[in-house]
């Protein structure tokens, strides 16, 4: 069973195995998340995921984490050039992430709130989807053992603590 956490803070400053990234499909890193992620952990991690797009809306790629404390970025693309999304895209980003870190033997794997902000999609239901997924996943095979959601500010942290309530209660 994959033990689920909700966090404020910056995902930046996590030493988790891998941090994934809200991206859009061609993998650049401007703003948000993937902003941050490319100021703390250097401009290599954006010239190394640009060399895999791009990708389908939905689907995820790996790259190193650069300076930062995590073994590698999880790219998981919820938007396109349009910088629109939905939650099939989120549902998909989400739980692709989820099977990339599988597919590196991982075991903890932090995630901010995909799509919720240059995406604008709704806090609330970001943190049904994402939360649905990843218990969703626990019920199979998986080597994973620790996803936490990193919010950065208290709007967002509030949804997920809400909704991990909501879904999970006492049972963490």
């Amino acid at each position: 069973m994959i033990k689920i956490e909700v966090y404020r803070g910056d995902i930046t400053q996590l030493e988790l195995d891998v941090l994934v990234n809200a991206a859009n499909n061609r993998l650049w890193m401007g703003g948000g998340v993937a902003g941050a992620l490319k100021r703390a952990g250097g401009k290599e991690i954006e010239t190394e995921a640009v060399k895999e797009g791009p990708i389908p809306i939905g689907e995820a790629v790996v790259t190193g984490a650069g300076k930062l404390k995590a073994k590698y970025i999880i790219h998981a693309a919820v938007m396109g050039q349009d910088l629109k999304t939905d939650a099939e895209k989120i549902r998909q980003a989400t739980t692709n992430s989820l099977l990339k870190g599988d597919e590196l033997g991982i075991r903890s794997i932090a995630f901010p709130a995909l799509g919720t902000g240059v995406g604008g999609f709704p806090l609330g239901e970001c943190a049904r989807i994402m939360i649905s997924q990843v218990r969703q996943y626990s019920a199979r095979k998986t080597g994973l053992e620790r996803v936490a959601f990193v919010l950065y500010d208290e709007p967002a942290y509030q949804a997920f603590r809400q909704e991990f309530d909501t879904q999970l209660g006492s049972r963490t």
